[in-house]
């Protein structure tokens, strides 16, 4: 048998490996990115909360630094006002020059505070009322010197309609002072309007913003985590099938670059493991073809001695030969499992599936193994319909599953012991099950995952005299699965197992 070379372990080392894939971002530069467009996001939302405390802010200010001072100014200008009227009645009474001069000096202080009303007023309407107000209390004053001027010194001696004139300029005066105070208090009532809108419109705002970068961030950051846990767990699973003996299929996913090392790096551990698979696979069928013939040989010339063809054989060589025989035959055995084995994994099994009666397959195997159930007192049971049942198999495959698994079960038996098989049809599914137990001591829960994996034989292998390959089992869910079924094991330590599969059912005469 040729083995490959250096050269070729090199050519199958790399297949599958080379690639080519576009540039993506790293890990790194996914979280930094991230982590900037969050920052970017809440802070456009803490920049628009700003803005709107600057602006209640402004509206405060205006309140206070306008409005308020504008209507104690306006009040105090209604209290000189008439001050200034009480100062005149009491000159006018008693003809007394210190009230006069209370007058000038509460008219002066009522000109002052006019004057700052004019420069710190912005509106148009309040800038008309401060004129309106000017104008009445120049006409006022105008009255009053005219009389003064004329001498008229005393009440007595006042023009007619003076007083009337006088107490309807105080009262347009005061009109007007109002208006002018309801006019800021307006302005106040519409700011804390306007500022409780604004407040609620920008809390509503706000929490909107902040919920929708809530979900945004978290979005971004689970679409980051996502790019890199996808390929994390693809490539998991890919791990897993090479552990269970997929080798061939490679790898292929977009991934950020770290992980694309990696990636690269398990696909060429499963080239080199396929590589190594393919030579195992390659030797044993080279080794049990180039065996099997040799084998064939010795076991017919171990027939030909037991009929004592030659001549008489006494009692020792007859044992003797008789224990060839069966060894012979236990080898031939082996080497056609692994040469059965080998073409399923090469594709080449070549199956022959028509309705087939399964319960005469299954007396078959049975009548195989009477013979070693009666040596060791293990008494065997079978619980089928009374009718027959027809299934979708190659004949010679299902009875080389059932061989191995009557085989295990009395091999795993104790003396005086039970093995049961049972078939059970369902109709409405439109299969069959098929279970072999035995009252054995049971497979161990570890050993159970790795039960139907080639050459596993278990720890409890070495209790027992009679040794396995433990290829029967690997060779009987190959078949099963061919032909579209499943096989599985139930086994409880110390309590016996019990191997289930099932195909599907058919009629006789039908095309399978």
């Amino acid at each position: 048998m040729e083995l490959p070379t250096a050269a070729t372990n090199n050519r199958i080392s790399t297949k599958g490996v080379e690639r080519s894939s576009p540039v993506r971002l790293s890990i790194f530069w996914r979280i930094v990115l991230t982590s900037l467009i969050i920052i970017v996001v809440m802070a456009g939302v803490n920049l628009y909360a700003l803005f709107q405390l600057r602006q209640l802010t402004a509206l405060s200010a205006n309140m206070a630094t306008r409005h308020y001072p504008a209507i104690e100014s306006a009040k105090h200008l209604h209290t000189i006002l008439y001050a200034q009227l009480n100062s005149e009645k009491k000159y006018l009474a008693v003809r007394d020059a210190t009230f006069l001069q209370h007058f000038d000096e509460e008219v002066d202080e009522f000109h002052r505070g006019l004057q700052t009303l004019e420069t710190q007023e912005l509106t148009p309407q309040g800038m008309q009322l401060l004129e309106d107000i000017k104008r009445l209390q120049q006409e006022r004053l105008m009255i009053l010197h005219t009389e003064l001027e004329k001498g008229r010194l005393s009440p007595a001696s006042l023009s007619a309609g003076y007083e009337g004139r006088r107490d309807a300029l105080m009262d347009r005066i005061s009109v007007t002072l109002q208006q002018f105070i309801d006019l800021h208090e307006t302005g106040i009532s519409v700011g804390v309007s306007r500022s409780r809108e604004s407040s609620a419109q920008a809390e509503a705002v706000t929490e909107q913003l902040v919920l929708l970068a809530l979900v945004f961030g978290i979005a971004l950051a689970g679409f980051a985590s996502y790019t890199v846990l996808r390929p994390l767990r693809q490539l998991q699973t890919h791990i897993k099938q090479i552990g269970q003996g997929n080798f061939r299929t490679s790898l292929n996913i977009r991934a950020p670059s770290e992980l694309r090392d990696l990636v690269d790096a398990v696909n060429w551990m499963g080239a080199k493991l396929q590589e190594l698979d393919d030579m195992r696979g390659e030797f044993l069928a080279h080794v049990s073809h180039e065996l099997r013939t040799p084998m064939a040989s010795i076991q017919e010339g171990t027939h030909l001695l037991l009929d004592e063809i030659p001549g008489p054989l006494s009692q020792e060589q007859r044992t003797t030969l008789r224990i060839m025989a069966d060894s012979s035959r236990r080898l031939i055995t082996l080497i056609s499992t692994i040469l059965d084995l080998s073409k399923m994994d090469a594709g080449m099994m070549e199956y022959r599936i028509v309705p087939t009666d399964l319960k005469r397959i299954t007396d078959m195997s049975i009548n195989k193994v009477q013979l070693l159930a009666d040596a060791k007192h293990v008494q065997l049971l079978l619980e089928a319909p009374a009718q027959r049942v027809w299934v979708k198999a190659d004949a010679l495959r299902i009875e080389q599953v059932l061989d191995n698994l009557l085989s295990n079960a009395l091999k795993f038996s104790s003396e005086g012991g039970i093995v049961k098989v049972l078939m059970k049809p369902d109709q409405n599914a439109g299969v069959l099950e098929v279970s072999v137990t035995d009252g054995g001591p049971g497979i161990q829960a570890e050993d159970l995952p790795y039960i139907f994996e080639r050459f596993y034989q278990g720890n409890i292998k070495a209790k027992y005299a009679t040794p396995g390959s433990g290829l029967g089992l690997a060779l009987a869910k190959k078949v099963v699965e061919a032909h579209g079924g499943r096989i599985w094991i139930e086994s409880e330590a110390k309590k016996g197992t019990t191997v289930r599969f099932i195909l599907r059912l058919t009629k006789p005469g039908t095309t399978a």
